[in-house]
């Protein structure tokens, strides 16, 4: 999503085609893993998952995350085949460890969500106690961002390649799933 643009799956499709446009050309004679960001639609969910009155506590992010691999795997998967008919893709959820006392915990960095002006932003962090930063001329919501220690999946997914399975897998990559 381009900053500033409305989360509607309509216009997260429009830019995923867009994407895969150049990207099926490079699965057409190329092995591909292909991977994506993930942060305007976590942020999004976490944002819903905030403000709804029947859950007593939000969705953890690292659920978030998978869910909008999900979504996100999906739809790549969706315009992958429709440009590659008859050529095997798939898309997983995959998780990514890294450590629990990474110092990334204590110095968010990883923008998600819509963007706010300042105000807005400091409103929703103490309503919510989310760390908002400046994103430019905006300000967003930010969460730690520890360094991948690596996929959980990446044998099956080596395996999915060797056998010429083009992957959709890490999207959002980071986020945390302590071992």
């Amino acid at each position: 999503m381009k900053r500033g643009e409305k989360p509607d799956a309509d216009t997260q499709r429009a830019n995923v085609a867009v994407a895969l446009k150049t990207l099926s050309k490079v699965a057409e004679r190329h092995e591909l893993i292909i991977t994506h960001g993930n942060g305007p639609q976590v942020g999004v969910l976490a944002l819903e998952s905030t403000s709804d009155p029947h859950l007593t506590r939000p969705y953890p992010f690292d659920t978030l995350v998978a869910e909008t691999q999900g979504m996100i795997g999906y739809w790549m998967l969706q315009a992958l085949q429709n440009a590659l008919p008859g050529r095997q893709v798939i898309s997983i959820v995959s998780q990514t460890l890294v450590s629990a006392v990474d110092p990334a915990f204590d110095d968010p960095t990883k923008f998600v969500g819509e963007v706010y002006d300042e105000e807005e932003a400091r409103k929703l962090a103490e309503e919510y106690g989310w760390t908002v930063k400046p994103d430019g001329q905006y300000w967003r919501r930010v969460v730690p961002s520890p360094k991948p220690q690596r996929v959980v999946e990446t044998r099956l997914i080596r395996k999915l390649v060797r056998d010429g399975v083009t992957v959709v897998c890490a999207g959002g990559g980071r986020h945390p799933r302590h071992p």
